[in-house]
């Protein structure tokens, strides 16, 4: 017959309560997408943003970006427009690129999917 020792149990229970509390605090608002975001404006100028939160509309320069290198950890919606809404969107997965077609806008800001 299996012995069972009790006196473990608290220690469970904490290693538990350790756990779902550190899995709560990933939804925290702090949280970030670990790594850049690169662009190249309209201008020609390179642009890093080194981990922007996981939360909100980020905008890009003014002139927008032609160009877009995703080396984060997550995913990226890219938009035409400087509020993040809007018409003619674009999916950039992780550790991804994309350039803007021929005759298209530019990206004017970019959300995180998350």
């Amino acid at each position: 017959m299996p012995v069972i020792d009790h006196r473990r149990r608290p220690g469970i229970a904490a290693a538990t309560a350790c756990l779902a509390l550190t899995v709560a605090g990933c939804s925290g608002l702090g949280r970030t997408a670990v790594g850049p975001v690169t662009y190249t404006t309209e201008r020609d100028a390179v642009v890093t943003v080194h981990s922007p939160l996981v939360r909100g509309c980020h905008r890009l320069a003014p002139a927008g970006a032609k160009e877009v290198a995703n080396r984060t950890l997550i995913d990226l919606i890219l938009y035409r427009t400087p509020d993040c809404t809007g018409p003619g969107t674009t999916y950039l997965a992780a550790t991804v690129s994309d350039v803007v077609g021929t005759g298209q806008p530019p990206w004017r800001s970019f959300s995180t999917v998350h």
